[in-house]
């Protein structure tokens, strides 16, 4: 069987097996040529699905049977056309989760005890081994410029996201906390905020603002993340910080306002819970370090310049999704040695082994926990929301509809706002954001679809 492989123009690659001559498929002319004393197809497409995104951006692999005995036979047969993707066409949603629902943990408490008592058996009869860093009151070294790319990463987010603000309009509900963004607010019912019933769900649209789009959950500052927990009484004491910056100073970010105990020798276990400092006097006097990457600065509302032409738009809004993957993708890598928890019920998070003791909790039934926190593992989304919104397919065209809402897709605002402006749409957010769905014109047309 003699196989021939192309690649054509929306990245795309076309292999065509077997014996005897091409047949254009269904969905576009294709058009086939035979070179002269050659086993090599050359193709020229014209595919009806070249529009669609996944065509464009994605590597997708075509196999078209073929069967030839002669260059200059000419026979037309049909084949079914076999499209393989690896990222799926379309994803679900995630999952709104009620205020009277608990969250589900990362992993489930059965595999927990289950890792645990294989850890134990596996570790019996063999020597201690000393506790690695960070639990040891050390730092992981390969780990603090990471932290450093994070926190600039974080401060980059938001001096461009306010420049994007100036040329690309986002709307944020009074009522609620949802937000959308486009030239008008989209006419979904959803609104769960007061009075949200005499507006039968309407929402009620202002001009959202950077606080809206990058919703940063604040976390207590920890001068020793080893020390004891925080209690009730000392709540109001201790500063809150944003979590992620948190998380960037237990990591090995010097902030001189928010000042952290270092060590430089490993702490001395007296019991499980309890240990006592090593003697660090005979070390020489710490030498304060410069690190080799600067702490970026926030830059004021009144020196905020919006961008001139498209190019530069363009240009800012990649610059800005390359700061939020680089911000998400380097808090999961901190989040895999640095602890965080959530609570179940409520947005608190802590940064740090153990959750803080403060009776702050005021979810659904705090009142049989005595407003106790239930910590639990958090995972990305509880430290860094991505506050999803509805994609707007075309922003010149006619705006959303309330009855085609089943054929809109979501993105997190930052994506939204950065597609918006010019920036190419990765691959991972392309399956909620549903690129590849014929949106119908109207009404009767949805009505015909199967």
């Amino acid at each position: 069987m003699d196989c021939g492989s192309l690649n054509f123009t929306h990245s795309a690659m076309v292999l065509v097996c077997g014996k005897g001559k091409f047949l254009t498929p269904k969905v576009g002319p294709l058009n086939a040529s035979f070179q002269k004393n050659a086993e090599h197809l050359r193709l020229s497409q014209h595919l009806g699905l070249g529009s669609l995104d996944s065509f464009q951006h994605s590597s997708i692999k075509i196999k078209l049977p073929l069967k030839y005995r002669s260059p200059s036979l000419n026979l037309c047969r049909s084949y079914p056309l076999v499209i393989r993707s690896e990222l799926p066409q379309n994803a679900d949603f995630p999952r709104y989760y009620s205020k009277k629902e608990k969250k589900p943990f990362p992993v489930p408490i059965v595999e927990l005890r289950r890792a645990a008592r294989e850890r134990v058996k596996k570790m019996k009869g063999q020597p201690k081994r000393p506790v690695p860093p960070p639990k040891n009151g050390l730092l992981i070294k390969r780990l603090i410029p990471v932290a450093y790319d994070v926190f600039n990463a974080r401060i980059t987010l938001i001096n461009n996201l306010k420049k994007l603000l100036k040329v690309v309009r986002v709307h944020a509900c009074s009522g609620c906390n949802e937000i959308h963004v486009g030239p008008v607010g989209h006419p979904f019912r959803s609104c769960r905020g007061p009075n949200a019933g005499f507006r039968k769900g309407l929402h009620v649209w202002t001009n959202a603002t950077v606080d809206d789009i990058v919703f940063e959950v604040e976390a207590y500052h920890l001068y020793d993340r080893l020390g004891k927990r925080i209690p009730h009484q000392e709540r109001f004491s201790i500063p809150r910080i944003p979590a992620v910056v948190e998380l960037c100073i237990q990591a090995g970010v010097n902030i001189p306002e928010f000042p952290t105990k270092r060590r430089r020798k490993p702490i001395i276990r007296t019991g499980r819970k309890e240990f006592i400092d090593a003697d660090e006097s005979e070390l020489p006097d710490p030498v304060p370090e410069v690190p080799e990457t600067p702490l970026l600065t926030e830059i004021p509302d009144s020196e905020i310049v919006a961008p001139f032409d498209e190019a530069d738009i363009a240009w800012l809004a990649e610059e800005t999704l390359q700061a939020w993957e680089k911000m998400r993708g380097g808090a999961s890598r901190l989040m895999k040695k640095y602890l965080v928890r959530v609570c179940g019920y409520c947005p608190e998070v802590h940064v740090g082994p153990s959750g803080h003791k403060a009776q702050n909790c005021g979810a659904h039934k705090h009142q049989q926990r005595n407003g106790q926190h239930g910590w639990q593992a958090a995972v990305l989304n509880d430290l860094i929301p991505p506050r999803y919104v509805w994609h707007v397919p075309d922003v010149n065209g006619p705006p959303l509809q309330r009855e085609l809402r089943n054929f809109y897709g979501q993105a997190p605002a930052v994506v939204e706002i950065c597609t918006q402006a010019g920036a190419v749409v990765p691959d991972e957010y392309k399956s909620t954001m549903r690129l590849d769905v014929g949106i119908p014109s109207d009404l009767r047309e949805a009505e015909l679809v199967v």
